[in-house]
């Protein structure tokens, strides 16, 4: 069995965001009240401004950590557990309803493409109360894989 040797690839945020993009498997790092962390597995997408883009609750511990303390770590994964993974670190921001809400639009078809009934999708972002975390991208690992050490 040959061996897979360990991969660690620079990128510039434009080959950042190439990477991010098919790739919706995602850890969101936050820090609680107390300053420790809270992570939270999650599904994302990439907007038009090349933000990382997540949709969530206001209620949830994520949401909160974030209002109080506008920082997050996205660990973006690929679908094969031992697939090529990136660190993206930045300012994050929740955007609450009504304002969230063609901004949702934009993110469900970052993820999935075109919905069938548009009208039906945004009354359902209402009626769940949805809001969307943005997080720009600041500073990036290089993207790695794992594997044993070249050489």
């Amino acid at each position: 069995m040959a061996r897979k040797l360990a991969t660690a690839d620079v990128v510039t945020l434009p080959q950042l965001l190439d990477f991010v993009r098919p790739r919706h498997r995602m850890v969101l790092t936050t820090y609680r009240a107390d300053g420790s962390l809270q992570s939270s597995p999650v599904s994302g997408g990439v907007d038009a401004e090349g933000r990382i883009v997540i949709a969530t609750y206001p209620q949830r511990a994520k949401t909160a950590n974030l209002r109080r303390r506008p920082r997050a770590s996205v660990v973006v994964l690929s679908d094969e557990f031992d697939g090529p993974y990136v660190q993206v670190d930045g300012d994050a921001e929740v955007v609450d309803l009504p304002e969230a809400l063609e901004p949702l639009v934009e993110y469900f078809r970052s993820i999935a493409g075109e919905h069938p009934d548009w009208d039906e999708y945004r009354q359902a972002m209402v009626d769940q109360r949805k809001c969307l975390i943005r997080v720009t991208p600041r500073r990036w690992g290089p993207v790695a894989t794992g594997g044993f050490p070249p050489g």
